[in-house]
């Protein structure tokens, strides 16, 4: 196998390594999180209100059962399990960060050919989009989800949504500058329909970028979730995520700071793994940086 192939330098590219690791030690905890010595994060027992790490007894289950627990992170103002919340919001987290990216890729990607194909739909769909981005993200995304309500779909697409027009005007810029080259012109000649020149000639050329986008747009949606959540507007707060977590932690901060500390210790290291993932593949993906190589 030539040794200049992307997926080579992907492989010795250290940063990709660094973020795919801790993610995929992340998404592993995740899945494992009912056999890593944690109970349903949902169980309250007032009998382990804001108890030390690594405090144990037997606590009462929402059925009823009672089984022998250790809390390897204490526990919260309601007798709730840190080690078991920040397990299963660990899920919460990666699945907004991946149908996040996911959705507005896919909703940027169409819009993005669409405005960069059709000089028509260029006028109408760009000025949709500048509109959008006039407005602060985070301030639209609480305003959809207090339109919507706060269940995960909606904070998924709430979330998305400010993002779309950062990868339409990415696509656009991306589609006007292969629409003239000679490989669509003869496409055209031999009467391709457009929308086979968009999706087999067009979109393949365009994929690299959308990837690194979409890895910058899966970090930024994680943070944007724990913001919401930290902030009460979020998901419910019997559904465990980390800015749930912090946000409750954070009115006895003094006493049990690990409430806030814990969530916060795997938050960063995602945020950073993703963007860490992202830039190896900016820099893998360049034609620029390739030719450097």
């Amino acid at each position: 196998m030539n040794p200049t192939t992307p997926w080579i330098r992907l492989l010795r590219h250290g940063a990709v390594r660094g973020g795919a690791i801790v993610l995929a030690a992340l998404a592993l905890l995740g899945l494992l999180a009912p056999w890593l010595g944690t109970i349903d994060p949902a169980a309250m027992d007032a009998s382990f209100i804001n108890v030390a790490a690594g405090a144990s007894g037997a606590v009462t289950l929402p059925d009823g059962a009672q089984v022998q627990h250790t809390f390897w992170m204490g526990s919260d103002s309601v007798g709730r399990d840190i080690w078991s919340r920040v397990l299963y919001g660990t899920r919460i987290s990666l699945m907004v960060g991946g149908f996040t990216a996911a959705l507005a890729v896919a909703l940027g990607c169409t819009l993005g050919m669409l405005a960069g194909y059709f000089r028509a739909a260029d006028a109408v769909l760009m000025r949709v989009m500048d509109g959008l981005m006039a407005i602060p993200a985070v301030l639209l995304a609480i305003t959809l989800v207090a339109m919507l309500g706060a269940t995960l779909p909606t904070v998924i697409l709430a979330i998305a949504v400010p993002e779309v027009p950062r990868v339409t005007r990415l696509v656009r810029a991306l589609v006007i500058g292969l629409r003239d080259e000679p490989f669509v012109e003869a496409a055209r000649a031999l009467a391709t329909p457009d929308a086979t020149i968009l999706w087999r000639d067009i979109l393949p050329n365009a994929l690299a970028p959308l990837i690194v986008q979409g890895t910058f747009i899966a970090a930024s949606a994680v943070l944007t979730e724990a913001i919401l959540s930290f902030l009460g507007l979020g998901l419910p707060s019997d559904v465990p995520t980390w800015g749930n977590i912090m946000a409750e932690g954070r009115v006895l901060f003094s006493q049990a700071p690990g409430n806030v500390l814990w969530p916060a210790l795997f938050l960063v290291p995602t945020v950073l793994a993703i963007n860490l993932l992202g830039d190896g593949l900016r820099d893998v993906l360049d034609p620029k940086f390739s030719r450097r190589a």
